[in-house]
């Protein structure tokens, strides 16, 4: 992204270039987090710190690094960020870091994490790495409350913990749809937001690899 502005290093990745929605990056996440808004909350905020601080870090030194071992200067960068936000979670929002449970360490294997250290912080100046790693958590952000936002409602009848659709176990009158506090159901969910978001913006729309012959099966034989 050579010449890019800091308005489009920030923004862009929230619906243009998103890193779930486009880049398909940080799927698993998304499935196993996104039962609960508040959970999602921390995670994503958890992720937008990591992401924002450990491009500023690797592009401060990156002018220092071997090319030999770049990447093991990017884990460790990641890891060393991802270990003081484990342990602040666990100083502070206790509860909320049990729930989040091994995901908070996997953020050190995050694609996104580690493809805008390599792809975006070692070839540019710290302000634009640092936004650009806040764009991408932002737009892993979106698409992580997008999916919490109907598993939650749809799943349990709430928000944030608090009864929105009373359900029938507790007299009311909404039938809670299990499925949606699955895992698989992240994946339908993410997949209808792929399609609104290329529905909306066609130029996403990746050509086919393949196509279909149009040839007859007389013609085949």
């Amino acid at each position: 992204m050579a010449g890019s502005t800091a308005k489009q290093v920030l923004f862009e990745p929230i619906f243009s270039n998103n890193p779930i929605a486009l880049q398909i990056l940080g799927i698993c996440s998304a499935l196993a987090v996104t039962t609960s808004m508040s959970v999602s909350i921390v995670m994503c905020i958890a992720v937008i710190a990591v992401t924002a601080f450990s491009n500023l870090a690797v592009s401060l030194v990156r002018t220092q690094i071997p090319g030999s071992i770049r990447i093991i200067v990017q884990m460790t960068i990641i890891a060393s960020l991802v270990i003081v936000v484990d342990q602040v979670l666990k100083a502070y929002a206790y509860e909320i870091s049990k729930q989040l449970s091994v995901f908070v360490g996997l953020i050190i294997t995050n694609c996104i994490v580690m493809g805008r250290a390599e792809g975006f912080a070692m070839t540019n100046p710290p302000l634009l790495s640092f936004l650009d790693g806040i764009g991408n958590g932002l737009g892993y952000s979106v698409m992580l409350l997008f999916v919490a936002f109907f598993r939650e409602l749809l799943g349990a009848g709430s928000l944030f913990g608090v009864t929105l659709l009373p359900v029938v176990n507790e007299g009311g009158w909404y039938v809670p749809n299990g499925l949606l506090l699955l895992p698989p159901s992240a994946f339908f969910i993410i997949g209808l937001a792929i399609w609104a978001l290329r529905a909306w913006k066609p130029e996403q729309v990746e050509e086919p690899d393949y196509k279909m012959s149009r040839h007859t099966a007389k013609e085949a034989f």
